[in-house]
């Protein structure tokens, strides 16, 4: 029989005692090799280009960039790592974008250790892995995805001031960010709803929550 080898992985959690107990899960796989270990999304990419791990572990739930904005940088800069995110939050549109972002599990913090660990070493070999009560709405096609799932709370900030009629100096003051910056959260938008003007973008936003209220 084949040796296994080492699997690299990254823990990516805001927690440490939760870094400590995932670390903790995995040492019961002697064929797990934590390489890196981040707090923050942000810190998550730079040790990702350093350190290529095989693997990444990723909290949804994060200060800073969320689960899913990391995973767009990591996906953004072609970081071939597998990403699994760990999460307590089971609502199907955090689901729907990770998988839209292309994530290669999506794992309940409060699963059973034994389930967590064997849905880890699935997409670690190459799987996708998923608790089994996110596998069921994962298979239910019968929900189509919010189109504004894939924004940045800033993108979404600044469309929000946008559909209140703000210019885009005005939208700057008011967030306190330059032109420049409305003007590539704009065009980021744009892009990710595949529409082709901020009148258009600005449609769909009014569109969409009006329908919520």
């Amino acid at each position: 029989m084949e040796e296994q080898k080492n699997i690299s992985v990254m823990i990516v959690d805001d927690h440490p005692l939760m870094r400590n107990g995932i670390r903790q899960l995995l040492a019961l796989e002697p064929y797990f090799d934590i390489v890196a270990e981040a707090s923050s999304g942000e810190e998550a990419l730079v040790n990702a280009r350093e350190h290529h791990p095989a693997l990444i572990l990723l909290d949804l739930n994060m200060k800073g960039w969320s689960g899913l904005e990391t995973l767009h940088a990591l996906r953004a800069e072609n970081i071939p790592s597998r990403v699994v995110v760990l999460t307590v939050s089971d609502h199907r549109r955090d689901i729907s974008a990770l998988l839209e972002a292309g994530v290669n599990g999506y794992l309940l913090k409060d699963s059973e250790p034994e389930a967590l660990l064997n849905h880890i070493i699935l997409a670690a070999n190459g799987g996708t892995a998923f608790s089994a009560p996110l596998q069921a709405l994962r298979n239910n096609d019968n929900w189509k995805a919010d189109p504004f799932i894939n924004l940045t709370m800033r993108e979404r900030d600044v469309m929000k001031e946008v559909a209140a009629g703000l210019s885009n100096k005005e939208v700057a003051e008011k967030l306190e960010i330059s032109d420049q910056t409305v003007k590539v959260h704009l065009r980021n938008v744009t892009r990710k709803l595949n529409v082709r003007s901020r009148v258009a973008a600005t449609v769909l936003w009014l569109e969409s929550h009006h329908a919520n209220l």
